[in-house]
């Protein structure tokens, strides 16, 4: 019976996967049948719980995600500038990256910046008003998914000194902060205009060989973000890779 409902379904164009077995990774929308060796990595298992710590130890099963911006991040940490995040909520995926390089001996600044009080409504454009994307960030919010309270962040934050909290809004607060060379951008504000915003003010900035991690750029549902990121990234001359993951890559 099992195999004749798999061959129905297959003959409907649907395949089906086993979300509870070891030889899959099903998570964060993307599933696989390839090796996801890195989970057992110690050092992997330890930036995850770190950033796991930052989130008050809710797990939105991001390794695939995690394991990504650390790539980025080591890379990054080889490249002249400091690293920056717009978009920090309560800290997870910087935590983790902090954990995996051993921030306080990096010789460099990382500058964390959110309004720390949610996402801004009137940056949301009317396409993205009508595709929902507003609405996903009101709902998450209302249901506790951001971070509000700006002592426990610093706290999170306060064993890197070299590590920088801003709360402001992007692109208001960039030009004041003083901010040099880049190495590691990681954008992650679930909305396009101020990554947009972001990704433009930072990219004459951005090293040689520095990166730029954009955490939502092919996520589902995120069309108009997106197509702001490609039509920006036109502009300056690069291109995005886009990962299975819904992340998107550049590398300057």
């Amino acid at each position: 019976m099992r195999d004749w409902i798999r061959g129905r379904l297959a003959a409907a164009g649907y395949v089906v996967f086993n979300t509870r077995s070891s030889a899959h990774y099903a998570q964060d929308s993307l599933f696989t049948t390839n090796s996801d060796h890195f989970r057992g990595d110690p050092g992997f298992r330890a930036a995850y719980a770190r950033g796991l710590r930052a989130s008050h130890g809710v797990d939105p099963r991001h390794e695939w995600r995690v394991h990504v911006a650390l790539c980025a991040a080591e890379l990054a940490a080889r490249v002249p500038g400091d690293f920056v995040e717009c978009g920090v909520n309560s800290g997870f995926m910087s935590s983790a990256i902090m954990q995996r390089l051993d921030w306080g001996r990096v010789e460099k600044t990382f500058s964390l910046i959110d309004t720390f009080t949610g996402p801004v409504a009137e940056q949301f454009s009317g396409e993205e008003v009508r595709a929902g994307r507003l609405r996903v960030v009101e709902e998450v919010m209302a249901s506790g998914g951001y971070e509000f309270d700006l002592g426990r962040i610093e706290e999170n934050f306060a064993e890197w000194p070299n590590a920088r909290v801003v709360q402001g809004v992007v692109p208001e607060v960039l030009a004041g902060l003083g901010i040099g060379r880049v190495a590691f951008l990681h954008l992650d504000m679930n909305c396009a205009f101020p990554e947009v915003e972001a990704l433009e003010f930072f990219w004459e900035r951005l090293a040689v060989g520095g990166v730029v991690l954009l955490d939502d750029y092919a996520y589902y549902g995120n069309g108009e973000l997106r197509l702001a990121i490609d039509g920006a990234a036109g502009r300056l001359g690069a291109s995005v890779l886009a990962l299975p993951t819904g992340q998107g890559l550049i590398v300057r």
